[in-house]
């Protein structure tokens, strides 16, 4: 579903990414760990169009992506839910809903994928005609996965979901990830700093440090990696 070869970026003459390459087949659940600075957000960043990458391929669903726009990149299926959710605090949760639908074009459609979002996240639908600004952190991040979901989406990438979460609602955020990719066969590339629980519901793991791919494999092999244990599971 997604083929990452030899990805470059770079900010002005500082280096971000040195040639990754990395793949996600169709319906699964691959996660990308590392600490801060390594690189993972600015790999999501290049994937999604909104930051050129210097050299490198990225192919979604079997089509040369590199050069397109973001609006191109979500309109193919590849949907972003940025790290901070980024969600637009001064409209209400309907119509934040309704601007990730914006590409969507049938009434029915929109309306079913609505439907969908509530029943993945019921209270978005008790606040409806709340202002997203003022949700919990736990609610926005909701929102956000929701928004993304509005433009029915073949693809995921998600950034640091748990980030700013209650702890009692970041294990009801990973059981809705994994929902959605039961649900619909969603492809997910997560991102997350909870190493733990992200190699407990991804089947695949890429380990990111300083712009470079250092492990990768599947996650039950990576659990149990003395090295990685050491590094990021706190044993």
């Amino acid at each position: 579903m997604l083929r990452v070869e030899d990805l470059h970026v770079s900010y002005g003459a500082i280096s971000a990414l040195n040639g990754i390459s990395l793949s996600v087949p169709a319906g699964a659940i691959v996660t990308l760990i590392g600490g801060n600075g390594a690189g993972k957000t600015t790999t999501l960043h290049s994937l999604s169009g909104l930051i050129r990458a210097a050299r490198g391929r990225v192919h979604f669903a079997g089509e040369d992506i590199t050069a397109l726009a973001p609006h191109h990149i979500v309109a193919r299926g590849l949907c972003h839910v940025p790290e901070g959710r980024m969600i637009f605090a001064n409209l209400s949760v309907a119509e934040n809903l309704a601007m990730g639908a914006y590409l969507q074009r049938s009434p029915a459609q929109i309306a079913a994928a609505r439907d969908y979002c509530f029943s993945i996240f019921p209270r978005l639908r008790e606040r409806l005609r709340q202002n997203a600004g003022t949700l919990s952190g736990g609610e926005q991040q909701m929102l956000a996965i929701a928004r993304a979901l509005m433009s029915r989406p073949k693809f995921l990438m998600l950034d640091e979901p748990s980030l700013g979460i209650a702890p009692r609602l970041i294990s009801t955020i990973f059981e809705k990830i994994v929902e959605i990719n039961r649900d619909h066969g969603t492809g997910i590339l997560l991102v997350e700093q909870n190493a733990r629980l992200a190699l407990e519901i991804s089947t695949h793991a890429y380990v990111l440090e300083t712009g470079h791919i250092v492990m990768s494999g599947p996650s039950r092999e990576l659990r149990n990696n003395a090295q990685l244990k050491a590094a990021y599971l706190g044993s």
